[in-house]
Parts: C-alpha cells; sequence; structure tokens
C-alpha cells in the first residue's frame, strides 16, 4: 500500500487514537480482490488480508483513530456522537492517486461507543459489504470494501450471533456532523477544519473569490456529489434508511448504510427501516431530507464570515441551497428519460415517465422487473399484470406517441445500460447470511459475481429468485439501525 495519512495532521480534539481489539476466532469471510488490486495492495498485503480485516494488523505508517463528530438524528439533534464500534486504519492512494480511507467496522469500543458494545454482526457486514459493491457497479457513488472476517466470538443483539469485522473504503469519512460537533463543542477549530476539507476534497474552490463559498456548492451541487448521489438512488430504488446529518459524507458518496433496502414494489412511501417509527427516510423523503440535512450544515458555516458580511454571506448560502432542487430534479429526469427510452428534450416525456410510475405504484408492480419489460417491449406482460387496463394503455399510447420518430435502437440501447437486471433484493441478502452463518460463503460469492456485473444477465449464475419480489403473501425481512 501506498499510504497518505493526513486525518492524523488534524487537531488532536477531533479523533482518539486506539487500536482495534481483534475478535476471538477471527477466520475469513470474503476478500474483494479486484478492489484490494485498484488499492495498490501488495502481494504481501493481500496475503494478509484476514489479519488487516479483523484487526489484528495495524501500520505504523497510520495511527488507528475513531473520529468524533454530532449529528441529527431522526430530525433531533442528538449532541456528541463519533465512531462508537469503528476505527479508521489507513488512507492510502488508489491506482488514479485519490486518497481512499480504510475504515474497520466492529473493531470495538471506543469513546464514542455510548450504549453501544463495538461490535458488528455477521448479518449486517454482510449486507453492507455486498451492498456497497452493488452501488458501486450500479455506477453510484458509495463506499466499498476490501473484505470481511467472521469469528467464533458471540455479539448479543436480539439473539447472540456471530461477530465479524468489515474494512471499508471510501473517499471521505468527514460527516456533515463533523461540523456540527466542532460548532457546539469546539468552534476555534472551524477555520483550519473547513480549510483541510477543502484542501483535500474541493482543491479547485482554493482558486475561487470566495473559498468557503464554492466549497458549500461543490458539496450540493457538482457531480458526483449530494443532489446526484440522491437522484441516482431514486432512479435504482435504493432507500438508505437513516439518513441523519452524522451519515452523509461531504464528497456525496454513500455512507453508514444500516437498515437500507432496495425497493422491491413500488411504494414510494415505503418504510425499510422498523426503527423509524414516523417514516422520515421513507424512500419518496430522501431529496427533502438531503435538502435538510445541507440546510442544517450550510448554518454551521456561517461563523466563518466577518461580522460586517455576514448577513450577505447568509445569502449566499441561501442561494447555494436554493440550487439544490433544480439539481436533483435535472439529474431524476435525466435519468428516468434514459430509463424510459425517452427523448429528454420532448415536452411529454417526463410526465409520461411519471405516468408509469403511477402504474407501478397503484399496481404494485415491481420497480426493477418492471422498467425490464418495458426496456424488453413486453408490453402484454406489463398490461395483463395490471387491474386498470385503461390507466395502461393511455400510458402506451402517449410512449409509443413520443417515440414515433426517434431513434428507437438507441434509446433501448440506452436503456440496457441504465436498467439492473439485478439488485440486491432483501431476500437474496438473507439467503446468503444464512448459509454464512453455518460456515458457508460461497452464496456470498455467487452474489458477489451476480451483483459486479448487475446490467448484463447471467443465466449460468442467476436463480430464478434473483429476478422477482417475494410472493406478496410472504412477510418481508425487516432490518433496523441496531444492525
Amino acid at each position: 500500500m501506498l499510504f497518505n495519512s493526513r486525518y492524523p495532521t488534524l487537531n488532536a480534539k477531533l479523533f482518539h487514537q486506539q487500536s482495534p481489539v481483534p475478535l476471538k476466532g477471527a477466520k475469513a469471510g470474503h476478500f474483494n480482490v479486484a478492489l484490494a488490486d485498484e488499492l495498490q495492495w501488495n502481494e504481501q498485503d493481500k496475503a494478509a488480508w484476514v489479519e488487516i480485516c479483523s484487526g489484528q494488523t495495524v501500520f505504523e505508517q497510520c495511527p488507528p483513530l475513531a473520529m468524533v463528530y454530532a449529528g441529527h438524528q431522526f430530525g433531533q439533534w442528538a449532541g456528541q456522537l463519533g465512531d462508537g464500534r469503528g476505527v479508521l486504519i489507513a488512507q492510502v492512494l488508489d491506482r488514479s492517486g485519490r486518497t481512499i480511507d480504510l475504515h474497520l467496522k466492529g473493531a470495538g469500543l471506543t469513546p464514542y461507543s455510548r450504549m453501544g458494545d463495538g461490535r458488528a454482526v455477521l448479518r449486517s457486514v454482510i449486507r453492507e459489504y455486498l451492498a456497497g459493491h452493488a452501488l458501486n457497479a450500479l455506477g453510484i457513488a458509495s463506499s466499498n470494501a476490501v473484505g470481511f472476517t467472521t469469528s467464533t466470538q458471540g455479539v448479543q443483539r436480539e439473539t447472540l450471533e456471530l461477530g465479524a469485522m468489515l474494512l471499508r473504503t471510501s473517499d471521505c469519512h468527514i460527516r456533515l456532523g463533523h461540523f456540527e460537533w466542532i460548532n457546539q463543542y469546539a468552534p476555534e477549530l472551524l477555520t483550519e477544519f473547513t480549510q483541510k476539507c477543502i484542501e483535500w476534497h474541493y482543491p479547485e474552490a482554493l482558486e475561487a473569490e470566495h473559498p468557503v463559498l464554492a466549497f458549500a456548492e461543490g458539496v450540493i451541487l457538482k457531480t458526483p456529489k449530494t443532489s446526484k448521489m440522491i437522484a441516482d438512488w431514486q432512479l435504482v430504488g435504493f432507500a438508505h434508511g437513516v439518513m441523519n446529518t452524522d451519515n452523509l459524507n461531504i464528497t456525496g458518496s454513500t455512507l453508514d448504510f444500516g437498515p437500507f433496502g432496495f425497493m422491491e414494489r413500488f411504494r414510494p412511501n415505503w418504510i425499510n427501516n422498523h426503527s423509524d417509527h414516523q417514516g422520515r427516510y421513507v424512500y419518496q423523503n430522501q431529496p427533502s431530507i438531503g435538502h435538510w440535512n445541507l440546510w442544517v450544515w450550510l448554518n454551521n458555516l456561517i461563523p466563518l464570515a466577518k461580522e460586517q458580511d455576514k448577513e450577505e454571506f447568509k445569502q449566499q448560502l441561501v442561494s447555494c441551497l436554493e440550487a439544490f432542487e433544480p439539481a436533483f430534479l435535472a439529474y431524476y429526469t435525466e435519468g428516468l428519460c434514459k430509463k424510459m427510452g425517452l427523448p429528454q428534450f420532448h415536452h411529454d416525456s417526463f410526465d409520461c415517465g411519471m405516468a408509469f410510475l403511477r402504474i407501478l405504484q397503484s399496481e404494485q408492480l415491481d420497480y426493477i422487473q418492471s422498467f425490464l419489460r418495458l426496456q424488453q417491449h413486453d408490453y402484454t406482460a406489463l398490461r395483463d399484470d395490471c387491474l386498470d387496463i385503461r390507466q395502461f394503455d393511455a400510458f402506451l399510447q402517449q410512449y409509443h406517441q413520443i417515440r414515433e420518430h426517434q431513434d428507437i435502437a438507441s434509446l433501448d440501447q440506452t436503456m440496457s445500460e441504465v436498467n439492473p437486471v439485478y439488485i440486491l433484493r432483501n431476500h437474496m441478502a438473507q439467503h446468503a447470511i444464512e448459509q454464512a452463518e453455518r460456515g458457508d460463503f460461497s452464496e456470498v460469492e455467487r452474489l458477489f459475481t451476480l451483483l459486479a456485473s448487475p446490467f448484463t444477465r447471467q443465466p449460468a449464475l442467476e436463480r430464478e429468485q434473483d429476478l422477482a419480489p417475494l410472493a406478496s403473501d410472504v412477510p418481508e425481512v425487516m432490518v433496523s439501525c441496531s444492525s
């Protein structure tokens, strides 16, 4: 590995140095060889992956540390938070020269664990491992993971479960909540911390007339930043499940998705996290929650302005935030038109796409499968699944009218590039978990391979249950923040 340890250069108030505490009887789970290669792991590193991914090996070049931050959880100020079960064990350079964090989840108690035990269980580790892999393969900015290990050590949740560790990667673990903690507990650090965030993640902003404003615009707008990340989630049917301010980072890449889910039947009000009693983080709310989180974050930048410039600075920040909604809608509209095989320039394309979504909602059709049928011109199968035939026929007539004088082959080709054949359905992950808990990781390997190429049909590898939701009389797998 080529180390670039920069977070430890920040003020010591922002972290606590400590080594991970290995689990008893640590053993191999699954290793992401392609990602290890991208991160420039040498053969010695790869041979020692179990030791690295189980906290038995740390690096002199990067003293392990747990970050402190704060946040709003489910809309309420939660005070001081932090890495309660993870440590940053290294920062390394990938093949592109980007600095990538290596963060070990399940590494033991830290000063920020609160009432937690500092551990992760095999069930949640497998879910996050496969989800990060799936999102990256779908082209959605997200954390990923080099590998995970299991153990013989039990960890108490609702039942006694196997302890595990996950070595996840991200381009950034600095969260919106970092700024909340600094303003609340160490305001003297705000200027220097913001400067480092800009230098490390938005260096182009240093050339702007107002670097902090350029930084704010970058976080909100610039691809692949927050507005596009959330649009991409919506387009693929991904629900994060717990969009607290401490779970969104400043680079607009998916982070900390414990109770996540990929929506199957199209239900905009779908709650995938049974800890979300009010439905704050339902699928359809994600854009507005993203907007709210950014509003909270921008308020924490106000102290950076000189007193005489503060009111003007506030208005400039408001302008930054006002650009979020049109940017999100632009990304979403472009993506929906591509999924539908409709020309973006046509004034009726977006309305036609929304009409299709209304059908999926009212008929409770599978989100992924329905777009594939549309792509394959299998209109009969779609129609046969509808009770309101007139609604479908009206949509189909408009759909054909818009496409009538277009390059249909080109539009269909675009559809095939954005409509996945495979997503990580909850029951698929659950099956892999159940086998892994018995010591068999073959299903993890199968899903890992399948999800690596989500847009390509893989008949030799797929199973029938990979292509459809569970029967309506089978209860869904429920997940929570405690995972």
